[in-house]
């Protein structure tokens, strides 16, 4: 897909349906909206300004189309052993959710947590981040790959692809290494634990990586995956904005790993987010995560205020 709107050409041989908000909006007006506005404000993220209104018009419709495929995939399953003449329990649905940084991917990830969970046939729902992948500081370091933390190269790959495999498998209990945002490093012993879920969410920079030659890459496993996507320019407005923001709040924490911005000038913490943004995110969004953009089911589009604009939907 092209980073500016799509052009008719690229409408018209598209293997996406294309829907503006007031068309999206309107494909489940009955349903219910589950959550409070004090809710939304805990699940939203430092710099989004996600309200009533974005969720009834935009993740509603999502979470109502998310539920009838989750719905659909039981009735498939059910349908397949009988005429295969067995029995087996359903496994999770799996969804995957990708985009750059600071696009609001966490976001929309915690959020369709919530609303999942409150359709009667998928009460269990888990979101697990893919930092929890990450290779640890030290095992960077060694390999020389500090700068570029995020990168495909800088996770546990493997990891991951037996970690969503065991819960597709439908093993009882699955376990995930536990990442802090704080000492921006992987917690030694402390652990993630799943439990078989109804679903699955996995949310992360690289979770839509096609597989290498002759290999099965974590995104040959998800059901359904999102791409949360937006122009470039503003990507990089929204993370300075944050960078500005934890500069002022988490960063101030003597323990964090980036206590040494803290004490920035603004002038300096500028200038200092626009060079990590040029010299890492956005190189990995180029070069490996916009890439994967059009293999997901369903493209989120934001405006310049962040708010949803357009959603593509994979057609059938």
């Amino acid at each position: 897909m092209p980073d500016s709107a799509s052009t008719n050409g690229f409408a018209q041989f598209s293997p996406f349906t294309e829907f503006d908000r007031a068309h999206w909006a309107a494909l489940a007006p009955s349903t219910p909206h589950p959550l409070s506005e004090t809710e939304i404000v805990q699940l939203r993220g430092l710099t989004d300004p996600l309200n009533l209104h974005e969720v009834d018009e935009v993740y509603l419709p999502l979470a109502r189309l998310i539920n009838l495929y989750a719905t659909s995939a039981k009735q498939l399953h059910r349908s397949t052993t009988d005429f295969l003449g067995e029995t087996s329990n359903s496994t999770p649905f799996v969804i995957g959710i990708a985009g750059s940084v600071a696009v609001g991917k966490s976001t929309t990830a915690r959020l369709l947590r919530e609303l999942l969970a409150r359709w009667s046939d998928t009460p269990r729902v888990e979101l697990v981040t893919t930092d929890g992948f990450l290779l640890p500081n030290r095992e960077l370091e060694r390999r020389g790959l500090m700068q570029r933390k995020g990168f495909p190269e800088s996770y546990d790959r493997r990891a991951l692809l037996r970690f969503v495999s065991a819960i597709k498998s439908g093993n009882p209990e699955v376990r995930a290494p536990f990442y802090s945002h704080l000492s921006y490093d992987i917690v030694p012993e402390a652990q993630i634990v799943v439990r078989q879920p109804d679903i699955l969410i996995v949310e992360g920079l690289n979770v839509l990586q096609p597989p290498s030659a002759n290999r099965l890459a974590v995104s040959d496993l998800f059901d359904f995956s999102i791409y949360v996507d937006a122009r470039t320019s503003d990507i990089a407005s929204w993370y300075e904005t944050r960078f500005l923001a934890l500069q002022q709040g988490a960063f101030a924490n003597p323990k964090s790993y980036f206590h040494r911005y803290s004490s920035l000038s603004e002038t300096e913490a500028r200038e200092t987010a626009s060079s990590i943004w040029s010299s890492i995110n956005l190189p990995n969004l180029m070069e490996n995560i916009r890439p994967t953009r059009s293999r997901a089911t369903l493209v989120l589009r934001k405006g310049a205020d962040h708010k949803v604009n357009k959603v593509l939907l994979r057609k059938l």
